[in-house]
């Protein structure tokens, strides 16, 4: 597996990274959902949110679940 994500998703400075995990049941996948700020010239991330940011952090979450699952077909159909 690469130290790479599999897929990153956005909704402004919101974004759920997808990352391909090799497990002893073979390839998962986890998801960190977290919140991009700017600290002075560095780019940094949080996992706290506004309560106007929650109902776009739930929505951003189902779509990576949808893509999990998505990801998750790709697997089967190229494994026979």
């Amino acid at each position: 597996m690469s130290n790479q994500p599999t897929d990153t998703l956005r909704d402004g400075a919101i974004k759920a990274t997808i990352w391909a995990r090799n497990g002893e049941k073979g390839t998962f996948y986890s998801v960190e959902i977290s919140r991009t700020y700017k600290d002075g010239e560095t780019f940094k991330d949080s996992h706290s949110y506004s309560g106007s940011e929650l109902l776009r952090v739930s929505r951003l979450a189902e779509q990576a679940y949808d893509r999990v699952r998505e990801l998750k077909s790709e697997q089967q159909q190229e494994a026979g």
